[in-house]
């Protein structure tokens, strides 16, 4: 990556709360280094992007939440991307393909993709870092994920957080992080692809699992048993692909989890809530805003474990309760029934 990038336009595909709330981080980044810079977003809604350009806001996801002056948006993905040094993918995982095969030929030479997104793509299993260097056909070292814990609407707060830019080649991770340093978001950097995807990935379905718990009022003991072993799940997938045992116990792995298992902002916490307490399937999806990851990912996350010989059994339940091939009911039991080991026998 090029020092020319960092000081280039960024586009934002994404007008969605994290997608706004990371151009407020780059554009705060960008003020705090005494630098200009022209962030675009991308959103498919007029008049999320109607009150983006004229109100500085986007008030459906982040309330009164300001925008900088430097963030515009626009519905045509064209003007957004025209001349982007570094491209933001924030758009539902399971629809990236599609749209990346549209936005190809808008991509600028050289540009860099840095992923928001933590879903695993249903029917290939692949990882988002991996769907983007495919339909882009660029190298891996132009692709950087973000993750760790990142709950929008704190971050757009301007709370204290810290985060992960991972990409295999160690300068454009780097370069990236420079981009998005502002005083409330610090990012720290990674080679670790695979295993910081996979943290993001797997602690969705996770958290959904512990907001079931939450919804059919079970107890501090249940919840931090769940989040305890399901980074050990987290832990035996990500190894079982690549990633490194050191990730699972860093902002990426341990972090991401303790945050979108707890919070009440976390939607797949509160999709698992909103099925503890009796609402379908059906009824969480046209209750919730925005999309919930894991309802979608967790088959995925299901399929590659199983592939791989990995046992996933907080994973397996939650799927099955998914599938409808078992009641939330009957979920505790199962949430911990892997068979007897050491606790450190991952």
């Amino acid at each position: 990556m090029t020092a020319t990038h960092s000081q280039s336009a960024i586009a934002v595909l994404g007008a969605g709360s994290w997608g706004t709330t990371f151009a407020k981080v780059l554009a705060d980044a960008a003020a705090a280094a005494g630098s200009e810079r022209s962030i675009r977003i991308w959103g498919r809604r007029a008049e999320v992007v109607e009150q983006i350009n004229t109100k500085h806001r986007n008030e459906q996801y982040l309330k009164d939440t300001e925008l900088p002056d430097c963030i515009t948006a626009s519905t045509d993905v064209a003007e957004v991307l025209n001349g982007a040094g570094i491209v933001i993918l924030a758009v539902p995982a399971q629809s990236l393909r599609a749209q990346l095969s549209e936005w190809k030929p808008l991509l600028a030479p050289g540009a860099v993709v840095v992923s928001l997104m933590k879903g695993l793509e249903l029917g290939t299993d692949a990882r988002m870092s991996e769907v983007i260097a495919e339909e882009f056909d660029i190298p891996a070292d132009r692709v950087a994920v973000v993750s760790g814990p990142n709950l929008a609407m704190e971050i757009a707060m301007e709370q204290p957080t810290a985060s992960v830019v991972a990409c295999s080649d160690e300068a454009t991770a780097v370069s990236i992080a420079v981009c998005c340093t502002a005083p409330y978001f610090r990012p720290y950097t990674s080679t670790d692809v695979v295993g910081v995807e996979i943290g993001g990935i797997v602690k969705n379905v996770i958290a959904l699992a512990v907001g079931i718990c939450e919804g059919k009022q079970m107890g501090d003991n249940t919840k931090a048993s769940v989040i305890t072993r399901g980074l050990a799940e987290t832990s035996r997938l990500a190894l079982a692909l690549g990633g490194e045992a050191h990730t699972m116990a860093g902002l990426a792995g341990l972090g991401d989890l303790v945050a979108t298992c707890s919070s009440p902002l976390s939607r797949n916490h509160t999709a698992g809530r909103l099925l503890g307490e009796g609402l379908t399937l059906e009824q969480v999806t046209q209750h919730m805003t925005q999309t919930a990851e894991g309802i979608k990912s967790g088959h995925a996350v299901h399929e590659l474990a199983g592939k791989l010989g990995v046992e996933m059994p907080i994973t397996a339940a939650v799927v099955a309760v998914l599938e409808g091939k078992m009641s939330v009911d009957d979920l505790g039991p199962r949430l911990l029934a892997r068979a007897l080991k050491s606790e450190g026998d991952y």
